[in-house]
């Protein structure tokens, strides 16, 4: 096992990675920018190195800072979480050279699955099914003229990114001119990268993702599937396991079709294959993701796994601990994003001061986050806060915890999605199981919080009540404690709008 890990992340990633490190005994290196030289995860780990200045591109994304921030602590492997350099083959490649352990796949993996069309092609010749399309690298005249044979309506994609950048939905072919040269524009900024390619959409498919692992000696293993179809702007929001829409034999086909695409490379480490699921049962390969997921804890509040122990032992040498008849989903997940963002403005991210944060406590209930009381939410990076985790026997008992824990969930002074998820949970067809990558278009296009929330005003009052009732030791979270004085319940069942 490794002495000492260097984790090139911020937030509530680099606390997960450095809590899975603690209990195995291996001490930890974070990193921060100027913006985050009091965040959490920077006084949480063992020895902090500052990078540089808030944007990312003059700290987190700096690799030779980052490598020689391990050099100077003596670390001997990084960790890079997800986002900033997490699916950089580059990057990879430097930490071995550095001599380090990169907790991840190989590069060359990470390069040719970060390309969607090389991908593509591989999964092809793997025998995984994949959405019919044209190869990338064409000239728009070649594009136009294969849209017929592909039909409409078709997805302009990018061939590298991802986010939903780069992507334009045409429905008819004279949309599809202005949709190339949009697409082709926003690749560019966002990837440095024009090239396109042209894919059938598919109306109203799920989004299903499948969680796999290899080792260094040759076993690869799936730990089942996780249904993210829950999206804005292509952004998923909510995600949950086992899928409604998925019966056992649905199931052994995906896992067999995401072990053969993992095969295909030679996968090690953690990874994703996603695959797109149709109305009528079919699906199709979507993209792989060469690292750990955001919504990693549902696969290991139904697993019972802990994946970033896996991810360090396999990188440290270590065969898989199970095998694939070994693996059980002995419980459903639900995981909801909770972020600085207006749904009712378009969900534009906002920035702020968290002045007052209580988390959900009880059975069932898990909270990933790197947010305290008075912490300011910086303008620089992504705009998630937490990830509120709940499980249960069920799907029913999942989402009965999903609703309460929700309901306890408190952040004053930032605006937050939080009301805008109780209300996504709530719904008739989310209970149903009636999900589908449309499904926030088509029930919550025109949101606005609910008239009947508390104003700031009262929050504020009950914020101050609990501080003052508090006990001598408690933190304020939701404990059972009978003697614990609870103003919030005050309000009877509530739904908490724009003070979420």
């Amino acid at each position: 096992m490794f002495r000492k890990v260097l984790i090139a992340n911020r937030g509530e990633i680099a606390m997960r990675v450095m809590r899975a490190c603690r209990e195995l005994g291996v001490r930890t290196v974070a990193v921060y920018s100027d913006a985050d030289a009091a965040a959490p995860h920077t006084r949480f780990a063992d020895e902090a190195v500052r990078l540089g200045p808030p944007p990312p591109s003059e700290s987190y994304l700096q690799i030779d800072a980052v490598l020689e921030a391990a050099r100077k602590m003596g670390a001997d492997a990084v960790h890079p979480g997800f986002g900033f350099l997490s699916e950089n083959a580059r990057f990879a490649e430097a930490v071995g050279e550095a001599g380090l352990t990169f907790i991840g796949p190989k590069p060359d993996v990470v390069r040719t699955m970060g390309s969607k069309t090389e991908a593509r092609a591989l999964m092809q010749k793997a025998g995984v099914p994949v959405v019919p399309g044209t190869p990338a690298g064409k000239d728009d005249a070649s594009l136009i003229a294969a849209a017929d044979g592909i039909g409409f309506p078709l997805l302009v994609k990018a061939s590298a990114g991802g986010g939903g950048k780069g992507m334009r939905i045409v429905r008819e072919s004279k949309e599809l001119t202005g949709a190339l040269a949009s697409a082709r524009r926003e690749a560019k900024s966002a990837f440095g990268d024009d090239t396109v390619f042209l894919e059938r959409y598919l109306e109203r498919p799920r989004h299903i993702e499948f969680q796999v692992f290899g080792d260094d000696h040759g076993n690869i293993v799936h730990l089942f599937e996780r249904e993210c179809s829950i999206q804005r702007r292509h952004q998923k929001i909510v995600e949950e396991t086992p899928s409604p829409a998925l019966d056992d034999a649905l199931r052994r086909r995906m896992g067999e079709a995401a072990l053969a695409a993992a095969r295909a490379v030679e996968y090690t480490n953690a990874g994703t294959v996603e695959f797109l699921l149709s109305a009528d049962g079919e699906f199709y390969f979507l993209e792989m993701n060469t690292r750990l997921q955001v919504e990693h804890p549902v696969t290991e509040c139904s697993t019972g796994i802990d994946l970033v122990h896996w991810q360090l032992r396999v990188a440290a040498g270590e065969p898989l601990p199970l095998r694939q008849e070994d693996l059980r989903q002995q419980q459903h997940a639900i995981e909801c994003r909770i972020y600085a963002e207006d749904p009712a403005s378009q969900f534009l991210p906002v920035t702020g001061r968290a002045v007052y944060v209580r988390e959900p406590e009880g059975p069932g209930i898990r909270v990933d986050a790197a947010l305290e009381s008075g912490q300011e939410i910086p303008v620089f990076y992504d705009p998630m806060l937490a990830k509120l985790i709940t499980w249960g026997r069920d799907r029913d008992l999942a989402i009965a915890r999903m609703r309460q824990a929700l309901g306890d969930y408190v952040v004053l002074g930032v605006t937050t999605n939080l009301p805008f998820l109780r209300e996504v949970i709530a719904h008739e067809a989310f209970a149903s199981g009636d999900t589908d990558t449309g499904f926030l278009d088509r029930w919550f296009a025109d949101w606005q919080p609910s008239s009947d929330t508390p104003s700031d005003e009262v929050c504020w009052a009950l914020a101050a009540a609990e501080s003052e009732h508090r006990p001598t030791g408690s933190t304020g979270g939701g404990s059972d404690d009978g003697d614990r004085f609870n103003p919030w319940e005050r309000l009877g069942p509530w739904r908490p709008g724009g003070v979420a």
